[in-house]
């Protein structure tokens, strides 16, 4: 029985090797998996032409997965440098990678990026539109943007961000609305400008059957953006982004009947004590499809530690639904992120992730946290270093100032609780004085 996609070949009952890979890291059975991919509740992004990719599940019941972003811009073109990033996210376990370069030789890294990552690979075609056009904006034609849709495609891009849903409806909406920071994603900007300009609908939403044959002849999952998510917790929940959401949630059941996998983008920036409710609704509106979110920031006066803000947000999100984070580094609304930066942000994003699968319990999420508390206990340090997200830093900073005694560490020394309890329970005698073993 042949098939398109994994959504296709869900709902005929067909188990796909993408499936068994999925099914194997999740602990589920594959028929279990199938079944959720077949109704939309989790989506498998697997370009048939991205032949390096370790198959990854996103949704319902999965692990939490998170997506880092890098790229090229016009500021900063160092592809060397990019690549660098790539070889980072992938050794700390990054299941996802969005190309956003929006300068230069963008189709030679893309390509670079999809032959040598076993993550999935997405990309926003509007930032590419440009250059890879060689139109000014207004000059595009609505058709246009579908070619550059296309390109990715046979590139083997395994997702990609549609700002679909911010049409003439959601545009009123959000004119209406009166925001503080108006619109802060560059696509949906973008998007914004040109039917301002032109006078005309989304060229997404208008031709969205078309972007959506092209999306099925590859397999590449659509990714509903939200033009309209808040980027301040001032605007947040407001009819702009709610009036959006509610267009997602139509195209998303659009996508389905062509079985077409989607994921649909969230905040965004927002207060701790809305973003529950906003999972719920997101999840009702969108029919169960995997929520993808940036952040969101839980304040907007941390720059220089927005990868905590999001982290935050990150964390109580997935809790309630969301299936999906996207990092943010320090570097978040400052400049492009360095080695470093990157860095962290997959550190926090990981802390994120990890933290929710504990609360949603997610099966198998505590065994590792249960193996780092034993080695605690009996206060082994290679044991511990072993536990850790990041073991270069725990086992650096422990090195840095060495305990007297190898039991301990130098904060709490002969003091340490795990030693002093560890003693009496073996019936030693516990000596505190420094001339004392």
């Amino acid at each position: 029985m042949s098939y398109k996609t994994q959504m296709e070949a869900a709902k005929k009952g067909i188990v796909t090797k993408e499936m068994e890979t999925v099914a194997k890291k999740e602990n589920l059975s594959p028929e279990t998996l199938m079944e959720r991919v077949a109704c939309g509740h989790v989506c498998i992004p697997a370009n048939i032409r991205h032949t390096s990719l370790s198959a990854q599940g996103i949704g319902e019941g999965l692990k939490t997965k998170i997506n880092v972003n890098l790229g090229i811009s016009g500021d900063c073109m160092d592809y060397t440098n990019e690549l660098e990033k790539v070889k980072m996210a992938i050794s700390f376990g990054a299941e996802a990678i969005m190309d956003l370069s929006n300068y230069g030789k963008t189709h030679t890294f893309r390509k670079q990026l999809v032959e040598m990552s076993p993550a999935m690979i997405g990309t926003v075609p509007m930032y590419d539109a440009i250059g890879y056009l060689e139109k000014n904006l207004p000059d595009i034609a609505a058709k246009d943007f579908l070619e550059v849709v296309e390109a990715h495609a046979k590139e083997g891009v395994d997702f990609m961000t549609i700002h679909a849903g911010i049409n003439r409806r959601a545009v009123e909406c959000f004119k209406r609305s009166k925001r503080l920071t108006n619109i802060v994603s560059r696509g949906g900007s973008l998007l914004f400008a040109w039917m301002e300009m032109t006078g005309n609908e989304n060229p997404f939403y208008e031709y969205y059957d078309d972007v959506l044959e092209i999306l099925r002849e590859y397999d590449v999952t659509i990714s509903l953006g939200d033009a309209l998510r808040p980027g301040s917790i001032h605007d947040s929940s407001d009819a702009g982004q709610l009036s959006e959401l509610i267009e997602l949630g139509d195209l998303t059941r659009r996508a389905w009947e062509k079985d077409v996998q989607v994921m649909v983008e969230g905040p965004g920036h927002m207060a701790i004590n809305e973003i529950e409710a906003n999972m719920r609704i997101q999840k009702r509106l969108c029919h169960g499809a995997p929520f993808y979110v940036l952040g969101p920031l839980v304040t907007d006066i941390a720059p220089g530690y927005d990868h905590i803000t999001s982290a935050i947000g990150g964390a109580i999100a997935a809790t309630y639904g969301a299936d999906f984070l996207c990092y943010v580094t320090p570097a978040e609304h400052l400049r492009l992120p360095d080695l470093q930066d990157v860095k962290e942000g997959i550190i926090a994003s990981k802390i994120a992730a990890h933290a929710a699968d504990i609360a949603k319990g997610i099966p198998g999420a505590r065994d590792l946290d249960n193996k780092m508390s034993d080695a605690r206990r009996r206060i082994d340090w290679d044991g511990m270093f072993a536990c850790a997200i990041d073991r270069e830093k725990a086992q650096r900073y422990f090195e840095s100032a060495p305990p007297s005694d190898q039991h301990t560490c130098s904060m709490c020394g002969k003091m340490c609780a795990m030693r002093t309890t560890n003693q009496i329970l073996e019936g030693q005698q516990v000596n505190l004085r420094p001339d004392q073993r």
